[in-house]
């Protein structure tokens, strides 16, 4: 059995590792447990600096040495003092994620940390089988406006991270005014969706999985 603790940065990433990750990876023996970060002395959730991630980190690396942890962090608007973003800036998407991901394990300098970065967001995910959004919101335009975004790419993680085209500025464009909420819909769509869909249409979550699963054997 190997302990894996989630590092994320909200309610919904929190979710979404109980609900979909956790019992597949237990049939692989990696048990995961999603702990949120706290960016202030009154609230959790949200990366604000990565100062505030760092320290964190490491006092979660360094508490426990036989346990794994790794994170959840969205790539889109990572914080601008993050070890070697504009180093990392020029290279294309999944060398750039590469190059943060190493720079971030570099700075922890523990070797139980397996760095994960979100490419560009949670929400990209969802766009994995944009379909499944009809399960859940039924008028037909907002709902073609997501399953044209969803085409309209190489694979969900492509979607890019524009202050306005972010997939979460997409799905709050099309159905904010439609109820939609990022903690409670994110992970219900992403269940209905499924892990094997997920994984398929998104390589570098793909990657982060199954190096998870690797700590099992």
């Amino acid at each position: 059995m190997t302990r894996v603790d989630v590092m994320v940065e909200g309610q919904t990433e929190e979710t979404f590792v109980r609900e979909l990750l956790y019992d597949p990876l237990v049939n692989r023996g990696v048990f995961l447990y999603p702990i949120l970060l706290r960016t202030s002395a009154q609230g959790k959730g949200g990366v604000v600096s990565y100062g505030k991630v760092r320290s964190q980190v490491l006092r979660q690396c360094l508490s426990d040495a036989s346990a794994k942890v790794t994170t959840m962090i969205d790539l889109f608007r990572l914080p601008k003092d993050f070890p070697e973003k504009q180093a990392c800036a020029a290279a294309q998407l999944y060398s750039r994620v590469d190059c943060l991901e190493q720079a971030f394990a570099s700075d922890i300098g523990c070797g139980n940390f397996v760095p994960y970065l979100s490419v560009h967001e949670f929400e990209g995910l969802l766009f994995s089988d944009a379909t499944r959004f009809a399960n859940w919101f039924d008028e037909p335009e907002p709902l073609q406006q997501l399953n044209t975004v969803a085409t309209g790419f190489q694979n969900p993680e492509h979607i890019n991270d524009g202050a306005q085209t972010a997939p979460s500025k997409r799905i709050e464009s099309s159905l904010g005014r439609l109820g939609y909420q990022k903690p409670v819909h994110g992970p219900l769509i992403a269940m209905d969706i499924g892990l094997d869909c997920i994984r398929a249409q998104c390589p570098h979550f793909d990657a982060w999985v199954t190096k998870l699963e690797g700590l099992g054997v």
